[in-house]
């Protein structure tokens, strides 16, 4: 077999979920630093090998180790690599292998930072001789001196980053000469005059260092400040504009660290560095627990429509599929619900999935797609869809208003509220019987009706079992002792917090239940919140580790439930980009 060329990784993809050993907080001037350098036989790691490997440990400018040793690589060395090092096939005889090097070497580095001058190259090596040999990466952070040196220096210092111009720059006590001590050692002295020059950037901790030497834009770069005293806490973060309006809207778990992320060379999207461009500062709304800071995320989002928020910019944008009145009720698509609305389903994000799932319904159940406001008296002439069948011709009173209540309405009304299994066997009879003609593409289309009656279905009825109770307390173990805290009434988080350790709950959930939001009830199934903020609350009492504490009234979703479906569901969703079964199971 041919064996795929290698491509050297950026530091990026070799150094992917550091070790915890060291803190990236930690000063640079308390770091321990492992600066090393290797010889190879060229090549890639994947068919080259190590001959040469010189490691220096130091810290706060003193040197604590020395590791130093030749390997022999077991593969023969290429004439222009002996010319080039002075290491020749003679010299690696009597070296150890690689595998009997690389235990010492792992623990010399051992909760320290690996610097190397090009590290990508050097970590690749080591990667890939301690995969061959069974031996377990440490992943340790990784500091790259001549990515340093290129955001430090500018072309009219130094012409280029090698190590020997930067050695000459910055005069250090040993030359490099291609062999791996004398090159560590010089490293080592750039690596001090690197750091000099890095506090005039404001970088002073081994993280800060790491992801300035990374490839963040002029921006991030200058608005870095804005995460400046953030707390690390749970809660929101708003970035604003100089006219102090809202830009970005975010929730994270520690405001702080998410929001450092933003001016890291991990952030790449083309709309954040334009938001960052306009950034003037940072706002940080503190929240007792992820699901509070979660929905006052959706809130803010919902209320000041960040520019640079896409997803659930307008929570309130939503539609239903309600039943009309008049003695011939049909679909008709609303944008909100009146109080003496009885029979909708919903709510939908937007018009043309609702649409979707009416016709899904149609396909199902004889309900009237016209628009005309039917009358029991004079008759209206019927359209194609009566001369066709698809309509059992209301408008010219060919059915009682009870036979089309029992044919057509009832069927709607129980697939919403509790068991929408005759609509799903209609839609499945009718996707068999186009699969068995071969109109594969009309079954697809009405598979996709199935899907958003279902989609629907069970949507609604899991929001409206939550939005029925009144009040419901909830706790979750806190991630550092203690609980953390919820009260929602009618699906919309009305207060939350977190007990101390150590201290019954009790308390602070009676000063929670005091202070919180008064929510009455309404029509629809998440009447006082939107449906993404009672999804959000719904994923975390779903939870295994939390807990219900009391609630007003029973929660309870039918037995025979739209929740039943939840396997066809998925199968009917997956099989969106190829024609699979979706018989009943």
């Amino acid at each position: 077999m041919a064996r795929a060329e290698y491509v050297q990784q950026s530091l990026a993809g070799l150094e992917q979920a550091p070790g915890d050993g060291v803190d990236p907080a930690l000063p640079l001037y308390a770091a321990t630093f492992v600066v090393v350098d290797l010889e190879t036989t060229g090549g890639s790691p994947d068919d080259g090998g190590i001959t040469e490997i010189g490691a220096v440990k130091v810290r706060a400018g003193e040197e604590l180790g020395v590791l130093a040793t030749l390997v022999n690589p077991g593969v023969p060395i290429p004439p222009f690599i002996t010319v080039l090092t002075g290491i020749s096939q003679a010299m690696l005889i009597p070296a150890p292998p690689i595998e009997q090097v690389l235990p010492s070497f792992l623990e010399f580095i051992a909760d320290a930072v690996l610097v190397a001058h090009n590290a990508p190259y050097d970590v690749g090596f080591l990667k890939a001789a301690c995969a061959r040999h069974g031996y377990r990466w440490p992943n340790p952070r990784v500091l790259d001196t001549a990515a340093l040196a290129r955001r430090v220096l500018t072309r009219d210092e130094v012409p280029n980053r090698k190590l020997g111009t930067l050695a000459a720059y910055f005069r250090t006590t040993t030359r490099p000469t291609h062999r791996a001590l004398d090159d560590a050692k010089a490293t080592v002295d750039v690596l001090h005059g690197l750091i000099a020059r890095l506090g005039g950037h404001r970088v002073d901790t081994v993280g800060e260092a790491i992801e300035f030497a990374r490839a963040v834009t002029p921006t991030q770069r200058r608005k870095r400040h804005l995460a400046d005293g953030l707390p690390k806490v749970p809660g929101v973060y708003i970035f604003r504009a100089a006219d102090d309006r809202p830009l970005y809207v975010g929730t994270s778990g520690d405001i702080a660290t998410r929001v450092r992320s933003y001016f890291t060379a991990a952030e790449k999207r083309a709309r954040i560095s334009e938001m960052l461009a306009a950034a003037e500062r940072v706002e940080a709304v503190e929240c007792a627990h992820t699901l509070e800071a979660e929905v006052r995320e959706l809130r803010l989002i919902g209320a000041h429509a960040p520019p640079y928020n896409r997803r659930s910019k307008f929570p309130e944008r939503v539609v239903w599929l309600k039943l009309t009145d008049g003695p011939y009720p049909r679909l008709s698509v609303v944008r909100a619900l009146a109080s003496g609305d009885e029979v909708y389903l919903g709510p939908f994000g937007s018009r043309r999935a609702a649409e979707l799932a009416a016709a899904g319904f149609h396909d199902a159940v004889p309900l009237r797609q016209c628009t005309h406001r039917l009358s029991l008296r004079t008759v209206t002439p019927a359209c194609a869809l009566a001369e066709l069948g698809r309509c059992p011709a209301p408008c010219e009173h060919r059915i009682t208003p009870q036979e089309y209540d029992d044919r057509a309405v009832a069927p709607f009304r129980t697939a919403v509220a509790g068991d929408p299994g005759a609509v799903v066997d209609a839609l499945l009879a009718r996707i068999e019987a186009l699969s068995a003609g071969q109109r594969y593409e009309e079954a697809a289309v009405v598979r996709s009706r199935l899907t958003a009656v279902l989609r629907a279905t069970v949507r609604m009825q899991r929001l409206t079992a939550l939005a029925g109770i009144a009040e419901l307390a909830a706790a979750r173990p806190a991630a550092r002792g203690g609980w953390e805290l919820a009260l929602v009434r009618h699906g919309r988080l009305a207060g939350a917090g977190v007990s101390p350790p150590g201290i019954h709950p009790r308390p602070t959930l009676n000063a929670i239940r005091a202070t919180a939001e008064t929510v009455p009830p309404g029509p629809g199934p998440v009447p006082r919140a939107s449906a993404e903020e009672s999804e959000r609350i719904l994923s975390w009492l779903e939870r295994p580790e939390t807990r219900l504490v009391e609630m007003s009234s029973g929660w309870s979703s039918p037995a025979a439930g739209a929740g039943r479906f939840h396997g066809l569901l998925s199968k009917a969703q997956s099989a969106s980009s190829q024609q699979v079964s979706t018989e009943r199971p």
